[in-house]
């Protein structure tokens, strides 16, 4: 039996400490909003993986329905839902991106 959206969304989630939903990839981001969560990540030295929502449309909407989140991107950091570009990049300017991704043992440029 295949595995259902949801269990493939969070094996995703489980495999790696961070992970990226988005549109497109961290080469080539096709919208502004996942481009900037990945521009942030790649400022901190954070190795994350991505997976392209625009490839797979039951992705596309079974991520929504995963998170209960409406939008993409969405970044889970050692399985917790951290959210979307605006909360992402609040965090970074505040430093509580930092913060967490150190409380979640992942290394940074900064450390």
């Amino acid at each position: 039996m295949a595995d259902t959206i949801q269990q493939r969304i969070q094996n995703q989630i489980d495999a790696n400490p961070v992970m990226l939903f988005m549109k497109g990839d961290a080469m080539f981001p096709q919208c502004g909003f996942s481009a900037r969560v990945v521009q942030i990540l790649n400022h901190s030295g954070v190795p994350f993986t991505t997976a392209n929502v625009l490839e797979d449309p039951e992705l596309r909407d079974g991520i929504k329905s995963f998170s209960n989140w409406p939008t993409i991107p969405q970044l889970y950091v050692k399985g917790e839902f951290v959210g979307g570009c605006d909360i992402v990049t609040e965090m970074f300017q505040s430093g509580e991106l930092e913060t967490l991704l150190a409380d979640k043992g992942i290394a940074t440029k900064a450390a």
